[in-house]
């Protein structure tokens, strides 16, 4: 039990937080893994509170599904942009953000949703060429896309980017491998991109807790989606930290263990 004298905890807008109506209204927002789960979700509230969304995801039929969805709520209508993050070359990066800049002009707000588990084995039988997958779509794209868009953001108003990250991030444990070292990866790259940006751009890691999606399927296949809550219970953390008036300060690492 804390003393009387102990400092009362910090705030935690976040968790609390209810987008007020169009809360983001004439934000410009690019998702990555926007076709299901944590992805679609965000994209759907994102685009209910006013934003345009760019939808970035691999496969073109589950993110015209998320388009159809937000267009018959009548919101503002998206973008379609199926990539490759796994595939992808440098000119692939410099083409979809030269598509970008046409469209838009600028970016209020990058989420970095996108991930792949790999292989859950110990490091003494961990396969290269998967470990090598992992990093490149959990970290080297992400790496790839931030730099790429930076212009964009510059462009935009009050702009953030937010890394999506978990417990692994935070401290890796046995069999997690590659995804793993992913997680501790992209949370660096968030540390680095806020010291390098400070005063200019909102940079966070969120870690959003527990969902039922596919990749934690592959984690807890006996689940059965019967413990872990919905991806839009999750999405209020990213509603606040990419709504222009959001006081969180850069730099910081909120969620379930923040």
């Amino acid at each position: 039990m804390p003393s009387s004298i102990d400092p009362p905890s910090p705030p935690c807008p976040w968790k609390d937080y209810v987008a007020p109506p169009d809360s983001h209204a004439g934000r410009v927002i690019l998702v990555t893994g926007a076709g299901t789960g944590l992805g679609r979700a965000l994209s759907m509230a994102l685009a209910a509170q006013g934003a345009t969304v760019l939808l970035l995801g691999r496969r073109p039929r589950p993110l015209e599904q998320v388009y159809d969805a937000i267009v018959k709520a009548n919101g503002p209508r998206p973008a379609l942009l199926p990539f490759d993050l796994e595939n992808a070359l440098a000119g692939d990066f410099d083409r979809l953000v030269e598509a970008v800049a046409r469209e838009f002009g600028r970016l209020d707000a990058l989420v970095h949703n996108a991930a792949i588990l790999g292989t859950r084995a110990p490091l003494e039988h961990y396969d290269v060429p998967t470990w090598c997958r992992v990093l490149q779509v959990n970290v080297t794209a992400a790496f790839a896309l931030t730099q790429g868009l930076l212009p964009l953001l510059k462009a935009g108003r009050v702009p953030s980017v937010l890394y999506t990250t978990c417990a692994q991030g935070a401290r890796g444990s046995a069999y997690y491998g590659a995804y793993a070292v992913a997680k501790g990866g992209i949370e660096r790259l968030a540390d680095v991109l806020a010291d390098e940006h400070e005063g200019t751009l909102r940079v966070h890691c969120i870690d959003p807790g527990a969902m039922h999606t596919s990749l934690r399927a592959l984690v807890f296949p006996a689940e059965g989606g019967a413990r872990a809550p919905a991806p839009e219970t999750a999405v209020a953390p990213y509603l606040w930290l990419t709504d222009p008036l959001c006081t969180q300060p850069s730099g910081t690492r909120i969620g379930s263990g923040g």
